[in-house]
């Protein structure tokens, strides 16, 4: 698994130079630009409402209350700390819808760059097919939406794992893992399309290589510690 990390990691590099060689920048940086606008306005409102759903999860619970009659500094310390994980996680889950809607909204500049690509390595014409265009898209929204389910349960799943002292500080990391897994199997479908597997066995596929969908999504998301430029580049790399 470790192989297929570093792997993925380098293709990055490997896609950086094949974007200026073969001039695509003008596919890399419209969709780029308009998802950085989306991801600098979902990110603030995802940040302020976090703060509300914790609160009321917590007054929901009586945690607040409990706690102002608690003069335990150790008892308090385990709170804070559970709530600020519990945090992190809310905007992870927030994130994920963010980064699932924007992938149905980009799939179709994403399935023309995945094609187009694909072509430029073959030394291949690029034939331009509507209906399989169409069909790609579809596949892209399917994929997108199932695997927002299964993401949501994993990380509601941690959600409540991070109530339980120390072993949930750990969670925010693991449900970090399953961002990058999710965000970076969404991608290699394309590729798994290309060669026409079916959706069950872009599936297995992914699942029998796992180190390539966490490399690829482990890369986009250190992109994002770029403000602008990594946060526009970084769908476009990541196909």
């Amino acid at each position: 698994m470790l192989k297929e990390i570093v792997n993925s990691i380098a293709a990055y590099f490997k896609a950086h130079r094949f974007i200026f060689r073969h001039g695509l920048w003008k596919w890399i940086i419209v969709p780029g630009l308009i998802y950085m606008v989306l991801f600098m306005m979902g990110m603030y409102y995802f940040w302020k409402s976090s703060d509300d759903a914790v609160s009321y999860i917590s007054h929901l619970i009586g945690i607040d209350r409990w706690l102002q009659t608690v003069s335990n500094g150790f008892i308090n310390f385990l709170f804070i700390m559970g709530e600020m994980m519990i945090r992190v996680i809310i905007v992870f889950f927030y994130f994920s819808l963010f980064k699932y809607l924007f992938l149905i909204i980009g799939s179709p500049v994403f399935s023309y760059l995945s094609e187009k690509t694909e072509a430029i390595i073959k030394n291949q014409e690029f034939r331009f097919s509507f209906s399989q265009f169409a069909n790609d898209i579809v596949r892209g929204v399917r994929l997108s939406l199932r695997n927002t389910f299964w993401q949501t349960v994993y990380l509601i799943s941690l959600i409540l794992c991070s109530f339980i002292p120390f072993v949930g500080w750990i969670t925010p990391l693991i449900s970090l893992f399953v961002e990058c897994f999710y965000y970076g199997f969404s991608m290699y479908d394309y590729s798994c399309e290309r060669h026409r597997l079916t959706r069950s066995q872009s599936i297995e596929f992914i699942n029998r290589h796992k180190g390539l969908a966490v490399g690829n999504g482990m890369v986009f998301y250190l992109m994002h510690l770029v403000p602008f430029v990594g946060w526009a580049l970084a769908p476009s790399y990541a196909v």
